[in-house]
């Protein structure tokens, strides 16, 4: 017998349109191995994950730019055709952000955690968290939130550059801009600069004293609090290399226990009152030793099987089980464990793992997603190569600002088009009803 009940489907919803996103098809291995009808609301025309043989149905996602009652549409769409209550996950920020706003409205058709709906977008906001993080005392690097681009110049001087530069709703940033969610500026000209850009970018600009990369310095921490608020189905990690290096997401990461970082993390979430999945990013300080909270994600990481348990609880089960009043099994937590994205970290992936270690993309139960990703894999570095030979052929500009992504953002300068993309295998009526 399942440990999930499985009369009960899942529904995953994902707006960010990078296909390279592996914490979704480690959602849907994750469910659809338990038996869950697994249904994914998501860009599907470049999409490995389309091709997972757990993949019970893809539906096409909200336009770009959705609003919330073109999102509330589509998925109430989805819950006409499974025509019964189904879990729903959003797997990215601005997913977790909409349906927290649409709570109410969905609630006759999805199952979700019992919290106010603006929760998830105040944490999810960089403004918002620096004050959520001031009132729990909880540590976060110093935030700066200027009014006009003098004030950013000169916030800039007396955080002391370099600075990090932050939209504080990066999920409002729009595509084809040059904008990015998370910036290191070395000059007061470029933070005056990346003000003026506050209107395209849809949000405030805020600015953080720098905390440097090291080892040892990065971790992270994954969780699901289930309806009494106690956390479950996760624990703490250090990420070991990232991608890009020193800021960016998850490439090579290892549960290894730290109680500092997962009694900050319990304080938090029992502080605020929170329900469900959440994926939280720290840094250790070099100077004091304490763990700053750079990041609250009111959603699965994309590492989150890093911390499936000898029970195989992972946080997309417990919340599962958890709305679906089933009792969560008491596993034993597996540290010492790795988790490795292999076009990240493809050296990595070669090494042995004697603690036991889980793959992104290859699984041997379900192979044709990591063939997908290579093959669109290799179509984007070789476009990456094109532009970077266009732009040393073309005229210099002037320097920009050095990219620092946090875990969880996308790995991609920008989203690679479809149309750019080879599209997967289709699949038959015959082939995708079977999978229901």
């Amino acid at each position: 017998m399942s440990l999930l009940d499985v009369r009960v489907p899942a529904v995953l919803l994902r707006i960010d349109r990078n296909p390279f996103h592996h914490g979704t098809l480690g959602a849907v291995r994750s469910l659809g191995r338990a038996g869950v009808e697994v249904h994914v609301v998501a860009d599907s025309s470049a999409s490995p994950v389309r091709n997972s043989r757990f993949v019970c149905q893809m539906h096409p996602p909200p336009p770009p730019a959705a609003s919330p009652a073109e999102i509330a549409g589509t998925l109430r769409r989805v819950a006409a055709r499974i025509a019964r209550p189904a879990v729903l996950i959003p797997m990215d920020d601005a997913s977790a952000v909409a349906v927290g706003r649409l709570s109410e409205e969905l609630a006759p058709s999805y199952l979700l955690p019992q919290q106010p709906g603006a929760l998830p977008e105040r944490v999810a906001d960089k403004a918002e968290l620096a004050a959520v993080c001031a009132s729990a005392d909880i540590p976060h690097p110093v935030t700066l939130i200027p009014e006009s681009p003098a004030q950013a110049a000169s916030a800039a001087w007396q955080l002391g550059l370099p600075v990090v530069a932050k939209w504080s709703r990066p999920w409002l940033v729009p595509a084809g801009t040059g904008l990015r969610s998370t910036v290191v500026v070395r000059s007061a000209q470029e933070a005056r600069e990346l003000f003026l850009r506050a209107d395209e970018a849809g949000s405030r600009l805020l600015l953080q004293a720098f905390l440097p990369s090291g080892p040892d310095r990065d971790w992270f921490f994954h969780g699901y609090a289930d309806r009494s608020g106690a956390v479950r189905g996760g624990g703490a990690g250090r990420k070991q290399r990232a991608w890009p290096r020193g800021a960016g997401l998850t490439a090579v990461g290892r549960w290894t226990p730290n109680p500092q970082v997962q009694s900050l993390a319990e304080r938090l979430t029992t502080e605020l009152g929170y329900r469900g999945i959440f994926d939280l990013d720290f840094r250790r300080c070099g100077t004091t030793g304490s763990y700053h909270l750079l990041d609250f994600n009111p959603r699965p990481g994309a590492q989150f099987r890093l911390f499936a348990d000898s029970a195989g609880l992972d946080v997309v089960r417990a919340l599962h089980l958890d709305l679906t009043h089933r009792p969560l099994p008491d596993g034993s937590p597996r540290p010492g464990r790795s988790f490795v994205v292999e076009n990240y970290a493809p050296l990595s992936a070669l090494r042995p793992a004697m603690a036991g270690r889980e793959l992104a993309w290859y699984a041997p139960d379900d192979r044709a997603p990591g063939r997908a990703m290579w093959g669109l894999w290799g179509l984007h570095v070789l476009r990456k190569v094109r532009e970077q030979l266009g732009r040393t052929a073309a005229p210099a500009r002037p320097t920009e600002a050095r990219v620092v992504r946090q875990a969880g953002a996308s790995p991609l300068e920008e989203p690679a088009e479809p149309a750019e993309l080879t599209k997967p295998t289709e699949l038959t009526d015959d082939e995708k009803a079977s999978r229901c």
